[in-house]
């Protein structure tokens, strides 16, 4: 009878402690890839690999885009509700001259909240699209395979980004234009504001005419404010809120663009990649079919092979 060493030292084992039981082996399955000797992936591998499957560019954007659409949205919604009160106030007292203009403005106020409805459900899906095209997310969720769906969805988001972006770049440029009539108003009530220490130069001859600018008709009375008329509008705290939330808005409609863009050079890129990945699928598949076909092959050879000998 031969004794091994394993055997021998549990045999010392047993001599140096008498008073222990004998222990059992248990075999110990062989470990494979990042898990740890508890069975259990290490807390800090996890993390890197959830960290690596977020597709920052397409986050930013989304951050971006809510941001945008939220300022231009609320303060627009807030300013042009100051605005009809400032027209009722003091330059269109007879409703009738501004019953057109109160309904296109409780129109665009609707307008306002099904763009921030629709790019809310927009960026959702932008970000997913996003989370699907990172390659981090194609090694979590095993081996990635692109179909002709996939590829034809990619470039519909990019056709159909390209078009919002192009209508934004109107939002912005439509939204400058309250920001130049506030700023005109507000310069002259500047201009007279300086000119009180000047005697010769009454303030009462410098007016602003609303009617001038086409959202209210020639007829509307007053139509205009001249002198410390203009000045005590210029102090309301409606026109300073309107003035300011006007400005934001404007804002708002500039980084809605920026985004917009940013989506577009992200989606490029992604349909890009689904396209070239395409092709190495088709590649990989071909390369693999030849392969199985010269395995089939040898393994015919060696039966013939066999059947000589």
């Amino acid at each position: 009878m031969v004794i091994t060493r394993p055997e021998m030292e549990i045999g010392r084992y047993h001599w140096m402690y008498r008073s222990s039981r004998p222990h059992r082996y248990h075999h110990v399955p062989a470990l494979r890839g990042n898990i740890s000797p508890l069975g259990i992936q290490g807390c800090f591998e996890c993390c890197i690999k959830c960290l690596g499957g977020v597709p920052y560019a397409s986050l930013v954007a989304t951050i971006l885009c809510f941001s945008g659409v939220a300022l231009f949205c609320g303060c627009g919604h807030v300013a042009l509700t100051g605005t009809v009160s400032i027209l009722e106030q003091h330059f269109s007292t007879t409703a009738s001259d501004h019953a057109l203009l109160s309904e296109v403005i409780q129109l665009m106020q609707y307008v306002i909240y099904g763009i921030a409805s629709f790019f809310f459900l927009y960026g959702i899906i932008l970000l997913a699209e996003g989370f699907y095209t990172t390659s981090a997310v194609k090694e979590l969720h095993g081996e990635f395979k692109t179909t002709a769906c996939g590829r034809c969805i990619s470039g519909m988001f990019v056709f159909l980004t390209y078009v919002l972006g192009v209508a934004w770049l109107g939002v912005f440029g439509f939204s400058a234009v309250p920001v130049f009539m506030f700023y005109n108003i507000w310069s002259t009530c500047e201009v007279i504001k300086s000119l009180q220490t000047n005697v010769t130069v009454p303030g009462d001859q410098i007016c602003v005419d609303i009617r001038q600018y086409g959202i209210i008709p020639w007829n509307a009375v007053p139509g205009k404010a001249c002198g410390p008329i203009l000045e005590n509008i210029c102090n309301t705290n409606e026109f300073y809120m309107s003035y300011h939330l006007f400005i934001v808005a404007c804002a708002g409609a500039g980084a809605t663009v920026i985004a917009l863009i940013h989506f577009l050079m992200i989606l490029s890129s992604n349909w890009a990649y689904l396209k070239d990945a395409s092709k190495m699928q088709a590649y990989q598949d071909i390369k693999a079919k030849e392969e199985q076909e010269l395995q089939d092959i040898q393994s015919r050879s060696k039966e013939q092979l066999n059947s000589y000998t």
